[in-house]
């Protein structure tokens, strides 16, 4: 990759004032927006991100949020996991909900909130519930 591309991210993810700093002195925060420009870097069509909210203040938070939804908007797919539902309902429009390695509920936020005056969380919630916690 071209010096340029490095540089364009690191713009992107509002680190290139640091660029030059050792990586082992950014805080968690930093460290993700590192790895979401590492990510990028390919110009990939898919990104598959682990609690990518992780070490995020509000601001950094809300800055991800309309990344992942405009890279979505020019045709990209994003691949989102955590158990932070909260921030999944506030990011996600597609939802594939497991539990123990199996599928329990899969389609749009909307078609599986529709109707049930939950959130994502007591959805998920209410649908793994175990007979033997209700006790």
């Amino acid at each position: 990759m071209p010096r340029s591309r490095a540089e364009e991210l690191l713009d992107a993810v509002g680190l290139a004032g640091d660029a030059d700093r050792r990586v082992d002195g950014y805080s968690l925060g930093m460290r993700q927006r590192l790895g979401l420009a590492h990510a990028l870097l390919g110009t990939p069509d898919v990104l598959i991100l682990d609690e990518p909210a992780n070490g995020l203040d509000p601001e950094g938070i809300a800055w991800i949020r309309a990344l992942l939804r405009d890279f979505a908007g020019r045709g990209g797919t994003v691949l989102l996991s955590s158990h932070l539902l909260a921030e999944v309902q506030a990011t996600a429009d597609h939802l594939v909900i497991t539990d123990h390695g199996r599928v329990i509920a899969s389609g749009t936020q909307h078609a599986l909130l529709a109707g049930t005056g939950q959130t994502l969380e007591e959805l998920f919630l209410s649908r793994t519930a175990r007979k033997d916690e209700a006790a």
